[in-house]
């Protein structure tokens, strides 16, 4: 049975997830003040889920507390945009197509660099899970399990960006998963993986186990290349701002 506690925590992050993801997705403008009381009849929790709720959003940049102001909703500038669920809730929002380009280009910018470091650098045990996770890639790209093909793509893309060696590098493990898991869950992949791709990713991880740097990041940069170019474009900018 669920305790106090237990109860009131689900209920915080309720009020984070539906409030980030109106302020996120473009549901309330910059500079909007948000008042609790307002918030707490929205939602219908008490003043204090509401506070607590927009101190995780206010760590996350997305809201900023003024004396005489109050809480507003913060510049976008300001907002932590590699925050996973910052990423999230902007997928989900009525600029997804914008937000996808950012996060293309910056993995044009990060992987390929990722792949060229783990080639020197990578464990035995890292090569080894790179080359698993493409087994698992093949078995579940035929079978057309996507959630199963997903859980194989976003380990593939952890361990190569852990296997650079670079802890800031590794640190954006959680961003591009989110990239990832955003792509199948608004259904702007194909139906069945291609099977390119999946070789494309077995290049990367034959690559890094024979050291090859070059070739790794070569294979790396194709794979982005593929995933750009398979991409639906239609209605990618059908995204509506979740009124929540």
């Amino acid at each position: 049975m669920n305790d106090g506690r237990e109860i009131g925590a689900g209920l915080h992050a309720d009020v984070v997830d539906r409030l980030g993801a109106r302020v996120a997705g473009g549901g309330i403008p910059p500079g909007t003040v948000l008042r609790a009381d307002e918030l707490g009849e929205r939602y219908g929790v008490s003043r204090t889920v509401v506070r607590e709720a927009v101190r995780v959003l206010e760590s996350m940049g997305l809201v900023q507390s003024r004396r005489r102001v109050g809480t507003t909703v913060a510049p976008r500038e300001h907002w932590n945009v590699l925050d996973p669920r910052v990423i999230r809730w902007r997928l989900d929002g009525a600029e997804r197509a914008g937000q996808l380009r950012s996060l293309s280009e910056l993995r044009h910018g990060i992987e390929p660099v990722a792949a060229l470091l783990a080639a020197t650098r990578a464990t035995p045990e890292q090569c080894g899970e790179l080359v698993g996770a493409v087994m698992d890639m093949t078995v579940h790209g035929r079978s057309g399990d996507l959630a199963a093909y997903l859980g194989a793509d976003v380990r593939f893309h952890r361990t190569l960006l852990a296997a650079s060696g670079n802890e800031m590098l590794a640190a954006l493990g959680d961003t591009v998963a989110e990239v990832l898991a955003g792509r199948t869950r608004h259904h702007l992949m194909p139906d069945r993986p291609e099977p390119a791709a999946i070789r494309l990713h077995g290049d990367v991880a034959d690559a890094v186990r024979c050291g090859d740097g070059a070739a790794a990041e070569t294979a790396m940069r194709a794979i982005l290349t593929e995933a750009a170019s398979a991409m639906r474009t239609d209605g990618m900018d059908s995204g509506a701002a979740p009124d929540q």
